[in-house]
């Protein structure tokens, strides 16, 4: 857990220095990301789709 909050921490503070110089950020937009948690989400429901109904 704890390098998921680190990295977490990383990015806040980067995003922070960005907008304080003013400079846009590269990050995807906002629908690109709901899109890789959903991938993330799939990824790890399958194999407990699986194990429910014993494929």
């Amino acid at each position: 857990m704890e390098p998921y909050l680190v990295s977490l921490g990383a990015g806040v503070l980067i995003g922070v220095i960005y907008s304080a110089i003013k400079v846009r950020s590269p990050a995807p937009p906002l629908i690109a990301l709901v899109g890789l948690l959903g991938m993330l989400i799939g990824v790890q429901a399958l194999p407990t789709v699986k194990q429910l109904f014993g494929f």
